[in-house]
């Protein structure tokens, strides 16, 4: 996790305290985190069965998540500062019983990201499809962003046809391509699950539009990498546009090429 934010920090996509890093860690907590109690910071509130617990409202109830751990980039914290201090800018969260609420647990009192709802109700979907996928980030990549302000790469899977044709690694290490979701205000319950859909629909890196990207994968350095080579795609078509000339990209049938000597599909 600090090694990707490192990333994310020294590639100018995480501005101030943009973007956030979300990972599943249950599978390999030691059973005595499973068990740590709420720190005492934890606000309290009111079981159903009239008992008291320390916890903090998710916002919504997300059945397959409960008792899950997840590491998770503070709110209000820098990407730059997490890379360095990732325990003092990072949170330990538990899924409560009841999967409406959640405990930090420690090493300190770090709040989660306020984007906290969106990753799990995610993480949430990944679990009941039985995806084996643990971390989701979302980033600010520059000239994928900038890509966005052009009506005609929001269309469906223009973009992805784009950039596979700019180099052939990207058709090999992103066959699923890159998912398009229309503006919508950033937090909101809207973006979240125009983000849940598109992955459904078989994409595991999501654009926003003038906003940034959403990806999934098994890891975090899994989900880094593809939208590094995303954005070298978008780079090398802005860098050719800038030198004055459309690029001609790979041909239909280099593509297809491609496509049948990596067993890719779609």
């Amino acid at each position: 996790m600090a090694e990707v934010a490192g990333y994310l920090w020294q590639k100018g996509w995480a501005e101030r305290n943009g973007g956030n890093i979300v990972i599943n860690i249950t599978h390999c907590a030691d059973k005595p985190w499973h068990s740590l109690p709420p720190m005492t910071e934890n606000p309290t509130f009111e079981n159903a069965d009239g008992t008291m617990q320390r916890g903090i409202p998710i916002g919504t109830r997300l059945p397959h998540l409960k008792g899950c751990l997840f590491l998770c980039k503070g709110t209000n914290r820098r990407m730059r500062d997490l890379s360095r201090e990732p325990l003092h800018n990072a949170a330990i969260i538990r899924i409560l019983d009841d999967c409406e609420h959640y405990a930090i647990i420690g090493p300190h009192y770090v709040k989660p990201t306020s984007e906290l709802p969106s990753h799990l109700s995610v993480h949430n979907y990944l679990i009941a499809k039985g995806s084996p996928y643990k971390a989701t980030l979302h980033t600010h990549p520059i000239e994928l962003v900038a890509m966005t302000h052009k009506r005609e790469f929001l269309q469906k899977d223009v973009i992805t046809k784009l950039l596979w044709s700019m180099i052939p690694e990207t058709r090999a290490f992103c066959p699923r391509g890159l998912g398009i979701v229309p503006y919508m205000l950033p937090s909101s319950v809207e973006l979240a699950n125009a983000t849940i859909q598109t992955i459904d629909e078989g994409y595991d890196v999501v654009m926003w539009e003038k906003h940034g990207v959403f990806a999934v994968d098994t890891d975090i350095m899994s989900a880094f990498d593809q939208v590094d080579v995303l954005n070298k795609a978008a780079q090398i078509y802005i860098s050719s546009r800038n030198m004055g000339f459309e690029p001609e990209g790979m041909t239909e049938a280099q593509m297809q090429e491609l496509s049948h000597a990596f067993g890719l599909a779609k």
